[in-house]
């Protein structure tokens, strides 16, 4: 008889694991340290004119937290400006001057992400 408490319970534990694994994994749960109402970072104005735009497939993202993590990230470069997308795992990053791909990439990397294609 207390073999069937146990197995219950442990169904039970399962199934809520399980459950939020899947909303971590959607980027519908709380990772990140984020909480639930993470507020979206605002874009960067640049002042010059775009020079080129470039787009970062980045690993590892998600929550908006992540995105935002790295959207501060690119934007305190000067020169470039960055907008990102979760669903799609990537930055958008326009530059205004020159600045080196390794830099950017060294920015997203030093936050635990993984730049997997710049195009």
């Amino acid at each position: 008889m207390i073999n069937v408490f146990i197995i219950i319970f442990l169904v039970i534990i399962l199934f809520f694991a399980l459950r939020g694994s899947i909303k971590h994994l959607l980027g519908q749960g709380s990772c990140c340290g984020g909480g639930n109402s993470t507020v979206k970072e605002a874009d960067k104005k640049l002042n010059g004119p775009i020079i080129k735009i470039k787009i970062f497939k980045i690993d590892g993202m998600h929550c908006e937290n992540c995105t935002n993590r790295v959207k501060r990230a690119i934007n305190r470069i000067d020169g470039v400006s960055a907008k990102l997308s979760l669903r799609k795992k990537q930055a958008v990053v326009q530059y205004e001057k020159e600045v080196a791909d390794e830099v950017l990439t060294s920015e997203i990397e030093g936050l635990g992400y993984k730049v997997i294609e710049i195009k």
